[in-house]
Order: C-alpha cells, then structure tokens, then sequence
C-alpha cells in the first residue's frame, strides 16, 4: 500500500510539474499528495524567487549576532530572544546626553550616540566579541546598517559628509584581517549615503591593548598615536567618527584632537555601544 501510495504520488509530481512549466493555472503553484488512507489534499509548490531565497539562505544562512541561533528572513542582527536583553539608549534623539559628556570640556561636540548600552554575559558582549576576535566582520556592517537607519531619521545626523572609523595599526589590521570599526562605518555608508575615508586618520603606533586598562593609563596609551594624511580634503566638513565600544572616550578623544586641528571642521561620534558607568 505505501509502495503504490509513493508511486501515485510520483505520478501527480510529474504531471503537475509538467503542467507548471507550461502555464497551466489549473495546477500552477499547488500540489497534490496523497496520505497513507489515500485523502487527497494540496501544498503550496514554492515559487521560483522563494526557492532562490532558502538555498542562500541555506548556503549563507542568516543568524543571530548574539547567539547564532537561525534569524527568519524578516529579522536583521539580532533574534528576540537577544533583543528582549538588549538596552538600547536612543540616544541619538537627545542633543545633550550620556555620550556627549564623557567630552566635555575636552571637545566640541556636534552630537554624539552609541546604540545599545553595553553589559556584561549579554548578546552585545557576545557580538562585539564574535565581531573583533571570531573574524565576524560582517556583523559590524549589519549592526551599522541598523543603527544608520535610526541617524538618517535624526536630523542632526542628516549632515554628516563623511565617516571616519577609528583606524587599527596596520600590522594588527593584518593580523585581524580587517578594522571592525571600518566595517561598522561601511554598515552606516550605506545608510547614510556618504563615503567612508579609511585613510586620512592613521595609527602612528601600536599601541597595547586598551581593554584592561583603567582611565589614565588608556589616555596615556594613545596620546599622540594618531596622524592624519591630506587634511585639504575634510576642510569644512561636517564628520561622523565611529568606533565600537565607548568606554573612558580616550581613542575617540586623541582621534577627535587631530581631526578638529583642520579648519572649519564639524565633529559627530557614534559607536555600536557605550560602558554605562
């Protein structure tokens, strides 16, 4: 019986198929199957756009930046699961906020905004780490992608004219592979419509790593690292420095130094998340 079952149904395949494939509407999109008490019901045969879409999906599937779980095609970056633990800080709506203060009295801010606010063991940690150590570059662009959406619907951000990522030193950029803020700065580019300058603003030095140090000693660890190259070109421009984490603000800050020595030059800041003190 479930011989005679598969056979019939090989059958109605072949036949509906064929009919597909010369247009006739009877049969187009639908298939008949028949169950082992040999009910008669139809599915749905997948158009050839939705075919294209499951084997990319299948060969490039698209997972959750904070845990790898599988993302429906109607979800970017993160899965719910993730945002429900995700803060974002919005504080891309306040002129005047967390961000902007670590620089007070040390730069003049146009505006500055990190999208999420970052905690320990939580999906943002997980990305940032997936992101600049699991050679993931591709969730910089993903979550520069979404947080350019947020800043083209901010006004002040709507005059940015170019991006300046944080810039790595050229030998750890070789032994990474890539910059993840540049690749924060290529997801934002999209957005926004505006070019990323990724060689204008240029580590001198190598300097160690920031993570484990405390305030001063990362102010002192990059004062003055950074060098900027064909300093005609960003005259009067209004610029977007990005950079992944805010933490002390030291990196942004000496980056943010050099560049406002060029004159009639407008600073913004964004980064992917902010240390919340």
């Amino acid at each position: 019986m479930c011989l005679n079952i598969k056979i019939l149904n090989l059958v109605l395949h072949h036949f509906i198929f064929k009919k597909i494939r010369t247009g006739h509407r009877r049969f187009k999109n639908q298939a008949v199957i028949f169950d082992k008490n040999l009910v008669m019901f139809t599915l749905e045969v997948p158009s050839l756009k939705e075919l294209c879409t499951g084997l990319l999906h299948l060969l490039y599937p698209n997972l959750c930046v904070g845990c790898n779980a599988d993302l429906p095609a109607e979800l970017d970056c993160f899965c719910l699961g993730c945002r429900r633990q995700l803060q974002l800080t919005n504080m891309h709506t306040e002129v005047e906020n967390a961000f902007t203060e670590r620089f007070w009295g040390q730069l003049p801010l146009v505006a500055g905004a990190a999208m999420y606010a970052f905690q320990r063991r939580s999906p943002i940690q997980r990305a940032l780490h997936q992101l600049k150590y699991k050679n993931q570059p591709d969730i910089g662009v993903r979550i520069g992608r979404r947080f350019g959406h947020a800043l083209a619907r901010t006004q002040v951000f709507q005059t940015v004219q170019a991006i300046v990522p944080v810039p790595l030193h050229p030998e750890k950029e070789r032994q990474r592979g890539y910059n993840q803020s540049a690749m924060f700065a290529q997801g934002l580019a999209e957005i926004l419509a505006v070019p990323v300058l990724t060689n204008h603003l240029v580590r001198r030095s190598l300097a160690s790593s920031q993570t484990r140090k405390k305030r001063m000693e990362r102010f002192d660890n990059v004062r003055e690292g950074f060098a900027l190259r064909r300093p005609d070109q960003i005259k009067g421009k209004h610029l977007l420095l990005v950079d992944d984490v805010l933490t002390t603000g030291a990196t942004l800050e000496a980056c943010g130094q050099v560049l406002l020595e060029v004159p009639d030059v407008r600073l913004s800041m964004a980064t992917i998340a902010i240390a919340m003190h």
